[in-house]
């Protein structure tokens, strides 16, 4: 079996991403997340105008509305610069926006992964999927790593920010031929 081969490091991927998005998209700077993967690109949207005694699901509806206006005027040329990100960074491209308190994520990959698991994980992800959670074992797998994530976001941060240190001491350090 061949060993897939990891991507070219995306060193000044978001960089790029930002200086080949058309002036005015976005109210700010892009947040762009890469792994090994894909690159995703959230854009914060400028926030509907409202009456002042407007209400939660008017204010959630309006931010929809923009949303969804942005994504169908955007997509030619969302496509296109994907295209040129996929071929730079060998990486798919996902895009999504935020507005106002709305973060919604267009279209994006999902990757298989292989795991093994002894029968006391098997009854975790069987539990969710008898009682409805989930669907499947799949999607009770990924319903778990969801749920790991947002309880564990700090400890998950400073664990990247440890690795993008080590990385760096990796990249500084002498050449081994």
């Amino acid at each position: 079996m061949r060993e897939k081969l990891e991507p070219p490091p995306a060193d000044g991927a978001a960089a790029w991403i930002t200086g080949a998005l058309p002036e005015g998209w976005f109210t700010e700077p892009p947040e762009v997340i890469i792994d090994r993967d894909e690159i995703v690109v959230y854009g914060r949207l400028p926030e509907p105008q409202l009456a002042d005694d407007a209400s939660d699901a008017d204010r959630t509806a309006a931010e929809a509305g923009r949303i969804n206006q942005h994504r169908e005027d955007t997509r030619e040329r969302r496509i296109k610069i994907a295209r040129q990100v996929e071929h730079r960074y060998q990486r798919k491209v996902a895009w999504g926006v935020v507005c106002g308190n709305t973060r919604q994520l267009f279209t994006n990959l999902s990757a298989p992964v292989m795991t093994r698991l002894r029968q006391p994980e098997r009854q975790v992800l069987d539990t969710l999927v008898d009682a409805g959670v989930a669907r499947s074992r799949s999607e009770a797998l990924a319903w778990c790593v969801r749920l790991v994530g947002q309880h564990a976001n700090s400890w998950l941060d400073e664990l990247r920010g440890a690795m993008g240190a080590v990385t760096e001491l990796r990249r500084r350090g002498p050449e081994i031929p």
